[in-house]
């Protein structure tokens, strides 16, 4: 039988403790339905046995506290909640038992924002991670030495596991179910979640905003010019002479603060700009093209899906309300 061990941190998401254990006691009823044997023992554990979650609106009862564990075999951190920071300096004890954990060959899992407090272990140095596209710039301010893959639903390092944003987790769940069991239980576990199973990409949900907590002025300059004026034809050395720097220094410091190449930028731009456009107006596909600055229909399609995983048409029909009213 596998070990399986949710974390309880303080300042957590509530859901993202309940949903594995959900998740896992239910596929071991599905085993004993099939008149096999209950595969994941699954306890709650934290460092002490009340713990207050969601700034105390909810208290959760820990099955076990650290102590009690001397070996498990998967860990789950689950998403916190409120100042990353705070919860941290809140969960540090669970930072050495993890480790610990981990040398003694248990593997771990992050969920969500869990995924801060997995990269305080250092575990994750080096390796790739994934966590909420929102807070992917903090991610990667906080551990630079971490490979933060923006986007990405799961991500798994020989045994190290993360997930992306919010329900995303549901994805990781599914995968480590079809990795200890099959792939049919993993789609009965699916089908009774109502779960989509092997969604890979969190781009579509992903809304752009831009890197912005820097200090250097003359690139937060630059990024507010993109934002204004994305539907006119703008390149590198128009940017670069216009903020008087050398093209190879500004494409650096750009890059440097933003932690994207100047191209990338304007393509995100545009392409957010055209996200709301067919969230909410009728126009079509060219007129959206056009509006945000392209001409080529063959590079918008191509970059529209690049960045947010669908088509423009997919995407159109998927999120704007009156043309899903007229499909259906």
């Amino acid at each position: 039988m596998k070990h399986v061990s949710i974390l309880v941190p303080e300042s957590s998401v509530i859901e993202a403790i309940a949903d594995p254990r959900y998740m896992f006691t239910a596929v071991n009823q599905f085993l004993l339905s099939m008149g096999k044997p209950a595969l994941f023992d699954v306890h709650l554990v934290g460092t002490k046995y009340d713990v207050a979650v969601e700034n105390s609106v909810y208290t959760v009862h820990a099955d076990s506290i650290l102590s009690d564990i001397e070996k498990t075999d998967l860990i789950f951190i689950p998403a916190l909640y409120g100042n990353i920071e705070h919860a941290i300096a809140l969960n540090k004890d669970f930072i050495p038992w993890i480790i610990d954990q981990h040398s003694k060959g248990a593997e771990v899992a992050s969920l969500c924002i869990g995924a801060f407090l997995f990269a305080k272990t250092g575990l994750l140095n080096g390796k790739q991670c994934s966590t909420h596209w929102l807070h992917a710039n903090d991610f990667r301010n906080m551990f630079p030495d971490v490979d933060m893959v923006e986007g990405c639903i799961v991500t798994d390092e020989n045994g190290l596991y993360t997930s992306g944003g919010a329900n995303s987790y549901w994805t990781l769940l599914l995968y480590l179910v079809e990795k200890y069991t099959s792939r049919d239980l993993a789609i009965l576990a699916s089908k009774f979640f109502a779960v989509e199973i092997n969604r890979n990409s969190q781009s579509a949900f992903m809304m752009f905003k831009g890197q912005k907590d820097h200090d250097d002025t003359e690139i937060k300059n630059a990024q507010e010019f993109i934002e204004g004026n994305f539907h006119e034809r703008i390149t590198v050395d128009m940017l670069a002479d216009q903020f008087a720097i050398g093209r190879r220094s500004f494409e650096r410091r750009f890059k440097k603060a933003t932690n994207n190449t100047v191209v990338e930028y304007l393509q995100r731009v545009k392409i957010e700009a055209a996200k709301r456009s067919f969230e909410s107006s009728r126009k079509n596909i060219n007129e959206v093209m056009y509006e945000v600055g392209y001409t080529d229909t063959k590079a918008f399609r191509t970059i529209f899906k690049k960045i947010t995983g669908l088509t423009p048409i997919e995407y159109r029909n998927k999120y704007n309300k009156q043309m899903e009213m007229e499909l259906a």
